[in-house]
């Protein structure tokens, strides 16, 4: 796949301190990293490397303690709290290890949630909401609440609504850490065949080499610093 040269993520010496004084800790040590449009990474690396750090940053949730984060050249780090919420709604989709569904609402309805804080009518919900989960393959499923679904099944669900937006960016954290093998496998396949056709960024936090495998790029994390960067380069 052919990839572009302007970096979709750019961080220019992000460091993320915890703590003042004596206790204060430094989770990222100035980390400088990009991430291309259309590319698939795993971002990997022990408890406590900086790996979900990182990704908190990258998904707006959270706020560098110094460094620029550029998201489409636009400055992050000066974002105000609404805008940080906006850059989420609009550009990043989320997918992380806890499904997060409504219990007592139905796959369909869970996949609207994010049209509905953004202020789509019933109708174009509905339509964006079941065009998500045919990508993820559970139309026939839509009326299901996720106590009658199974944990793959689930996860599908929760892809779908994190895509229902068209987002630029796919955040994924341990989306298969509650899963069996064979389910993990195809939530793997999904999201390689979203990047793929779909050309979605995708950016996944694995401790496990063999989820890591389907990404063409791999960055270690070790205490807070960026170890190795293997794959593509522009």
């Amino acid at each position: 796949m052919a990839q572009e040269t302007t970096p979709l993520v750019e961080l220019i010496g992000i460091g993320k301190r915890y703590g003042m004084g004596d206790t204060a800790f430094y989770a990222l040590n100035d980390i400088n990293l990009k991430i291309y449009n259309k590319e698939f990474v795993a971002i990997m690396g022990p408890s406590g490397s900086g790996k979900s750090t990182c990704m908190n940053l990258i998904g707006a949730l959270d706020t560098p303690s110094k460094g620029q984060y550029l998201f489409n050249g636009h400055h992050v780090e000066h974002f105000t709290q609404d805008e940080r919420a906006l850059l989420r709604r609009k550009y990043l989709g989320f997918v992380f290890q806890g499904f997060n569904l409504l219990a007592r609402t139905s796959a369909v309805e869970n996949v609207e949630l994010p049209l509905l804080y953004r202020g789509e009518s019933p109708s174009v919900r509905r339509e964006m909401a079941m065009a998500a989960l045919e990508k993820v393959g559970l139309t026939d499923w839509k009326d299901h609440t996720p106590s009658e679904l199974s944990g793959g099944q689930q996860q599908r669900v929760a892809i779908a609504r994190a895509i229902v937006t068209h987002p630029k960016l796919l955040l994924a954290d341990e989306p298969t850490g509650s899963l069996d093998s064979h389910r993990s496998v195809e939530i793997m396949e999904l999201l390689q065949q979203l990047n793929e056709d779909e050309h979605i960024t995708v950016a996944l936090v694995t401790h496990e080499p063999d989820m890591a495998a389907y990404a063409r790029r791999k960055i270690h994390f070790v205490d807070g610093n960026v170890e190795s960067d293997t794959g593509y380069k522009p």
